[in-house]
């Protein structure tokens, strides 16, 4: 048995990074983890891989595509599977590695196996008991299933699963219009399968832009994705080979079926609290199963914080991260803080999708009076130059004051374009702070800043 300032329970992006900054900051910290590696969901079978598959097709894409306009003649690639799961595992390896090499680093203590917390000031790893003045929940979430459709990972499979299928699929069908089916679907569609994405809202992303939604719906059915929207998944059948999934259209109510060699469930997920022992200790819970936390990430019972996808808001790695760092300096006795209304969301299908701030459906909805600043990417001469010019910058910025509120981006790089309206954000600047600031030129950040322009006097180039 062993005493500790701060134990955390869970590895993945909150909880290795609340680690990491619990021990820079004199704190002895140790940190629960029953899988054989560190990272997560995110680094074992979730963000990382799925990037990986995602660089490698985009790759693929290039080559079959666009290297003959460039002048690169090449034969026509091959895809060797094996090799490309042997890639992105390699890609997997090097991260857990690196956050065991991390924690050694800063002296984390590594406590291996599942834990749970017996009582306040306790944590339980397989027979030990541990003394923690301060117990942080990061045990993040898992995949939420559909009533009565059974995952096997084999021919019906999650995002788990969908990372490491035997062969890659001649049909494929998503249940799910949202971040992991889309990216998941992409990266199979170009491998050569056929894919159906079905959908119970009848718009994808959901909460996302309007105007983005439509435009990146556009341009995943010209990469090949078939949509059926508005469809409620009735069952899901399996053989040993293939799957029948039946749907029924909301909005006449008809049935039909779909038959596809792999069916992947990604209809989101729920937070992951199972064995924990929250109910006996009084922690309480919200009605979605979400740990109850108040604005320093402590629940009710003294001693013990939650963060990342354990507690309420987006499921994101990096909401995790900040969250880890806040209750860290907390804890610490330092103003632990997360600013929740700049926190960006990506999509990284090809082209990219990134949105921070509000969007024009929520500040209408406000009543607040705004203006929109766009600029597309066909305007952007780097991107034409890549082969990149499908998609816009949008800006929207307060009609009086010019304050940035927030910002959508569907195009090249999106998720790094979005980071300089991030740190605009943080700094309460003006669409007009970004318009003066001088770009490099020839980069996609020309377009970020062409938007901006467009939210006064008007863009340059369009």
């Amino acid at each position: 048995m062993a005493s500790y300032d701060v134990i955390i329970i869970g590895s993945g992006p909150g909880g290795y990074v609340c680690a990491i900054r619990c021990a820079q900051l004199g704190l002895k910290t140790a940190c629960v983890e029953g899988r054989e590696t560190l990272g997560g969901t995110c680094l074992n079978v979730g963000c990382i891989p799925s990037k990986a598959m995602l660089h490698a097709t985009e790759m693929l894409h290039e080559a079959e595509h666009n290297f003959s306009k460039m002048g690169l003649n090449v034969a026509k690639p091959k895809v060797d599977w094996k090799a490309m799961l042997a890639y992105k595992q390699d890609t997997i390896d090097a991260n857990t590695k690196g956050i065991e090499f991390l924690f050694k680093k800063n002296k984390v203590d590594w406590l291996k196996g599942w834990g749970s917390i017996p009582e306040a000031g306790k944590v339980k790893v397989g027979d030990e008991v541990h003394d923690a003045k301060n117990i942080v929940i990061a045990t993040g979430s898992e995949v939420a299933t559909l009533p009565g459709v059974e995952v096997d990972e084999k021919v019906i499979v999650s995002s788990t699963g969908a990372l490491v299928l035997g062969k890659i699929p001649k049909t494929m069908v998503v249940i799910g219009a949202g971040v992991i089916g889309l990216e998941l679907g992409s990266v199979y569609a170009r491998l050569g399968a056929d894919v159906t994405v079905v959908e119970y809202l009848d718009v994808i992303t959901p909460g996302m832009d309007a105007e983005v939604q439509k435009t990146f719906q556009r341009t995943l059915k010209k990469q090949g994705l078939k949509f059926v929207m508005g469809a409620a998944v009735q069952s899901v059948a399996a053989t040993k080979t293939k799957a029948k999934v039946t749907y029924k259209l909301k909005k006449n109510d008809s049935e039909a079926t779909i038959e596809a060699d792999t069916v992947l469930v990604a209809t989101g997920r729920k937070p992951y609290t199972d064995g924990l022992g929250l109910g006996d200790l009084g922690v309480e819970m919200s009605e979605r199963g979400q740990v109850k936390t108040d604005a320093h990430w402590a629940t009710n019972v003294k001693g013990i914080y939650a963060i990342g996808d354990a507690i309420a808001g987006p499921m994101l790695a990096h909401k995790a991260e900040d969250e880890g760092m806040a209750v860290a300096e907390t804890i610490a006795g330092q103003a632990g803080h997360v600013n929740y209304g700049v926190i960006p969301g990506v999509i990284y299908t090809h082209p990219e999708v990134a949105t921070v701030g509000q969007t024009e459906e929520q500040l209408k909805e406000a009543g607040h009076a705004y203006k929109v600043g766009k600029f597309s990417f066909m305007g952007n001469g780097r991107a034409k130059a890549n082969f990149a010019a499908d998609g816009f910058v949008k800006i929207l910025a307060d009609k009086d004051s010019d304050r940035i509120l927030g910002a959508h981006i569907i195009g090249p790089m999106a998720g790094d374009l979005i980071h300089e309206i991030c740190v605009a954000m943080e700094f309460g600047a003006a669409a007009e702070d970004l318009a003066r600031t001088c770009h490099a030129h020839p980069t996609y950040s020309e377009a970020v800043r062409e938007a901006a322009l467009d939210c006064g006097d008007g863009a340059i180039h369009a």
